[in-house]
């Protein structure tokens, strides 16, 4: 079975260009590193919940949209070797300062999961 780290982030749609911009570099970065999979999604259909949802989970403010990323490894031990060498890239280096990411990185959230099921 393979791990997946998933990530979920507010973004202001303003800042939707930008934050492509980035991940298309961070998507070239996990892959060239032996990443399996790289996807990043804006959301589309994802209405505030009764008890929890998508938009509540980051605090979701006006003029901000919804995204949901993942990477996928072949085991959690792939997954820490691939992060390692990412994390050391040099291309992220310039993505990694808090006051130029085009997102409010104290509201996102994300964790590494084992895959259960898999058709």
């Amino acid at each position: 079975m393979s791990y997946v780290d998933g990530f979920v982030v507010p973004v202001p749609t303003k800042n939707l260009a930008a934050y492509r911009k980035l991940a298309r570099t961070a998507g070239k970065v996990w892959r060239d590193h032996g990443a399996l999979d790289y996807k990043e999604c804006v959301a589309d259909d994802v209405s505030p919940g009764k008890h929890t949802s998508f938009p509540q989970s980051v605090k979701l403010k006006p003029g901000e949209t919804v995204v949901f990323s993942w990477i996928v490894y072949k085991s959690r031990a792939h997954r820490d070797k691939v992060n390692k060498k990412a994390m050391a890239d040099p291309r992220l280096a310039c993505m990694m300062d808090p006051k130029s990411m085009p997102f409010d990185g104290k509201r996102m959230f994300w964790g590494g999961f084992k895959v259960f099921v898999s058709i």
